[in-house]
């Protein structure tokens, strides 16, 4: 898996290594007992998951979750990339409150169409509210590119861990 040459459009990954589950997991758990002033990792059975933690961790970082699973005589290991997790409450908050607010001037205007009354108001924040999800997506897809060079240090610790 290269991490300079791939293009990411979907941040997950999958990997089969030629080694039971067990092993692989006692390779984490080895990892996660060390300290390190960059990153943390967390074991929970067949769940791990990698911080970035100290100076380097920034409200844009992401985290990197791997789930092992057993495949014949090998293991199977699903990875996902993700916003931390207080940014990624924060946008869903915006997006349901966006959502919300359409809705009921939708409502609203569909109400003042039927009673014959002025709607250029409810159309105007209707278009608002499309302009606004345009603009956190488009904010959302700079924090994700803000957070690539991070996601290949974790990847790399990921890969590092499984030699």
């Amino acid at each position: 898996m290269d991490t300079t040459s791939t293009i990411r459009l979907r941040l997950r990954f999958y990997k089969d290594v030629e080694e039971n589950l067990e092993k692989v997991r006692q390779k984490f758990m080895d990892a996660a007992q060390k300290n390190s002033d960059d990153f943390k990792i967390k074991v929970c059975e067949n769940h791990i998951w990698f911080y970035i933690i100290g100076e380097k961790r920034y409200y844009w970082s992401p985290h990197l979750h791997i789930e092992l699973e057993t495949k014949e005589t090998q293991t199977h290991i699903r990875g996902l990339f993700g916003p931390n997790q207080t940014l990624w409450t924060l946008f869903m908050f915006l997006h349901f409150m966006v959502a919300g607010i359409f809705t009921i001037f939708g409502m609203i205007l569909y109400s003042n169409v039927g009673l014959k009354q002025p709607y250029t108001f409810d159309l105007v924040v209707m278009c608002l509210m499309v302009i606004v999800w345009f603009l956190l997506y488009f904010i959302a897809r700079q924090i994700r590119f803000n957070g690539y060079g991070q996601m290949e240090e974790l990847e790399k610790l990921f890969l590092k861990i499984l030699e």
